[in-house]
């Protein structure tokens, strides 16, 4: 707990089928108004540790009472520690954060020093124009080091665990440290199951549909006037993946988006582009190939082939770590657990 909050707790009452006796820990916090943030509106925030740790939370000002097992009572009280360090620290706090400090202090194991996993992976995070993202799984932590530390970085796994929203995250921090010169987003442009047809218009908005997601990630990441800067000046390169062919990709950080749609020769491809001082991330999901029946997924492929391959690092996600909404982890679970039978 930091210095400035005062936790205190009281004998164990009650009764927990579970392990047959209930505790009770009082929380005291000496800042109200950042107490307040740590709530959340309307105590949205206490409701959400209530649903995923299974435990009592009574607020009574900048009081907090925490009721329940031994073992979630104590979880409860270093989540709520860490919210209030990350209220202190001027970052608006939503039950989005809540669920990321609950899985980061579930699924990190402990760090040689005993901190909590969550204060394991403080120093992982990406500092952009408009936000510091942190990580909201050990997956997602996982990922962020190899980011920092490799020149190449595969990110495999399901929809919603952050694969391409953290990897334009360490773009956008990377171009404006200088590290890089400019940023090239990329994806192939396969439909998506239905026949889109012809579509009207030049280049970019015939393209524009297919890229979006990176689009968006972008936005989040710098005011949207210094996007729409870089873009014309050359900066910021958003294109799909055909016109990537014959180019040598120097001092520049590269992300290819929905590599599973990509053939055997088109990721070839699109790895030798990788020019002097360049970093390159590769996000895919192997579960949603939009390829013709036949067709091997080059993503797949590449993951095979490159697997011992020197200063490539790969991070693969899983259910655990979705970070949208509860509802799209049991989605995804329950179509792997379709796909396996």
């Amino acid at each position: 707990m930091h210095a400035k909050n005062k936790s205190t707790n009281t004998e164990e009452h009650g009764f927990d089928s579970r392990k047959g006796e209930s505790h009770r820990v009082v929380v005291e916090f000496q800042d109200n108004k950042l107490a307040a943030m740590v709530f959340g509106q309307h105590d949205q925030n206490l409701a959400r540790i209530e649903q995923r740790l299974h435990v009592s939370l009574i607020n009574r000002g900048n009081r907090i009472a925490i009721e329940g097992a031994a073992g979630p009572s104590a979880q409860a009280k270093s989540i709520l520690a860490e919210l209030y360090e990350m209220a202190e620290k001027g970052r608006e706090l939503s039950v989005g954060d809540v669920d990321g400090v609950v899985r980061m202090l579930v699924d990190l194991k402990t760090a040689d020093d005993g901190a909590t996993g969550t204060r394991a992976a403080g120093n992982l995070k990406i500092v952009t124009r408009t936000k510091v993202v942190l990580p909201r799984s050990s997956g997602q932590a996982d990922y962020i080091e190899k980011l920092q530390k490799n020149e190449m970085v595969f990110g495999v796994g399901p929809a919603g665990t952050g694969k391409t929203y953290l990897a334009v995250a360490m773009a956008v921090s990377c171009m404006i440290s200088g590290e890089v010169d400019r940023i090239i987003l990329s994806r192939p442009a396969v439909e998506a199951g239905e026949k889109l047809g012809f579509l009207p218009g030049d280049l970019k908005e015939k393209v524009d549909p297919y890229l979006r997601p990176l689009y968006d990630a972008l936005y989040d990441m710098m005011p949207a006037e210094q996007v729409e800067k870089f873009m014309i000046t050359g900066q910021i390169e958003v294109a799909p993946l055909a016109y990537m062919r014959g180019r040598t990709l120097s001092n520049a950080f590269v992300i290819l988006d929905e590599a599973q749609n990509t053939t055997s020769m088109q990721m070839k491809m699109f790895l030798t582009r990788f020019g002097e001082n360049s970093r390159m991330v590769i996000c895919g999901d192997p579960s949603q190939v939009d390829l013709p029946r036949g067709i091997r997924s080059g993503l797949r492929h590449a993951l095979d082939v490159l697997r011992s391959v020197e200063s490539i690092a790969t991070t693969r996600f899983n259910q655990t770590d979705v970070v949208r909404h509860p509802l799209v982890a049991r989605i995804v679970e329950a179509y792997g657990e379709e796909d396996g039978r």
